[in-house]
């Protein structure tokens, strides 16, 4: 199993193709936009100066790794010949679906087909196929190339040996890999998101402002970040679309969104990626300033 494919060169995808590639693999990265391919390979190249320059890679790895990237824009060329597809396309499940529609008719009988959704459920996306034995998820966590977990996710037909294959794959990479069963958010985004949303509500209710409900869950908690921040660089719109996961998935209100983010990612208020959320990313990205939404 040498040859990869990443659909999808976003920040999820670009970090996926990046870690197969310096592991050695042949990696196809996949997206409909050559604008997303470019800078998505702009990305991985920064990424591995930024490890140059600290002395965790040599020259010759950083060269080596781009150099197992090849870019696609049409997907029957891109998942050609490749021994298992990985997709981290955007987190909708119309998307996914049609997706894997299309995979199940261009890709070998024999290609294992992965997700990295987050949230949404693997055996509905693997009855979109002719193959659910062969399909799985692969959550990786962000950001890819520091992370060292990945949620490995059976679906309800997911053989023993495309699960076995998938764990082994994820230690050759590096990854501590950790089988969890098929229910709405698995196991990360079950317990992180409706903290994060627990965080929205303190906020949204006047319990505390921003940099102090962060600053309770670092310093009371150990919490590397606090969970309005981590909302921000997840990506509030991908909160939401979890939260909406969760909610639709268990029919019970506590996860539903706040009104709040709801509104905030209605207004293109997104967090790192739109250059704010509950910071204001316009001068850095670290979160050190507040939006002036939520200034006193």
């Amino acid at each position: 199993m040498k040859k990869i494919a990443v659909i999808g060169a976003g920040t999820m995808g670009n970090g996926i193709a990046h870690v197969f590639a310096q592991n050695g693999f042949q990696v196809h990265l996949i997206d409909v936009s050559q604008e997303a391919l470019d800078k998505g390979l702009a990305t991985i190249a920064n990424n591995l100066d930024r490890m140059l320059a600290k002395d965790k890679i040599s020259t010759s790895d950083r060269d080596n790794t781009l150099l197992n990237i090849t870019k696609f824009i049409d997907l029957k060329s891109g998942v050609s010949g490749t021994d298992i597809v990985i997709e981290a396309a955007t987190e909708n499940l119309a998307i996914k679906l049609s997706i894997f529609k299309d995979l199940d008719t261009l890709c070998d009988s024999n290609t294992i087909l992965a997700s990295n959704t987050s949230s949404i459920s693997i055996t509905q996306i693997a009855a979109s196929t002719k193959r659910p034995d062969k399909v799985i998820g692969m959550h990786f966590m962000n950001p890819v190339p520091i992370m060292t977990l990945v949620e490995i996710i059976r679906g309800y037909s997911t053989s023993n040996v495309t699960t076995k294959t998938i764990m082994e794959l994820s230690k050759k990479l590096g990854k501590t890999p950790t089988e969890v069963n098929d229910y709405p958010g698995f196991v990360a985004n079950r317990i992180l998101m409706p903290m994060i949303n627990e965080a929205i509500e303190s906020l949204h209710h006047g319990v505390a402002g921003v940099q102090e409900i962060d600053t309770v869950m670092k310093l009371g908690m150990a919490h590397p970040m606090g969970p309005l921040q981590l909302a921000d660089f997840i990506g509030l719109d991908v909160c939401l679309s979890i939260l909406n996961v969760l909610h639709d998935g268990f029919k019970n209100a506590k996860y539903a969104p706040s009104p709040l983010l709801v509104n905030m990612v209605m207004a293109g208020k997104k967090g790192v990626k739109s250059g704010e959320g509950f910071y204001d990313y316009s001068e850095s990205k670290k979160a050190e300033k507040i939006s002036s939404q939520f200034e006193n």
